[in-house]
């Protein structure tokens, strides 16, 4: 398993793209049994950046399990991108042999957080 949020992910293709190792970094990725990226949307992405993450998204299917995390809905990935036709191919390529699994209700981290007041005696 390999876990990175998207913007690390595309940090470290774009230094290994740099230094002429992208194709064995690629390789690396996609032999892993499962790939997590969290946040996608969070950090905007350039237009070198996202045809990066456009590479590890739109793998061979069946090859390698991927979890997304996001709050962004489908149709806004065009934003995330930078271009429309490139988050319709990768949407395209998820759902085609994926599931979606939507979480709804108040975040964890914001009702666990330790916040003044909170737990306290009224």
């Amino acid at each position: 398993m390999r876990f990175f949020t998207v913007a690390q992910l595309v940090m470290h293709l774009a230094d290994a793209r740099d230094r002429g190792r992208l194709r064995r970094e690629l390789d690396d990725l996609l032999s892993a049994d499962l790939l997590v990226l969290d946040e996608l949307g969070y950090v905007p992405l350039d237009v070198e950046g996202a045809r990066l993450l456009f590479q590890v998204m739109s793998a061979p299917e069946g090859t390698q399990s991927l979890i997304v995390t996001t709050s962004i809905e489908f149709s806004r990935w065009g934003t995330v991108f930078g271009d429309d036709k490139m988050a319709a191919a990768v949407v395209d390529r998820l759902v085609y042999t994926g599931r979606l699994v939507e979480f709804n209700g108040a975040s964890y981290r914001m009702e666990n957080a330790l916040m003044p007041g909170k737990g306290e005696a009224e």
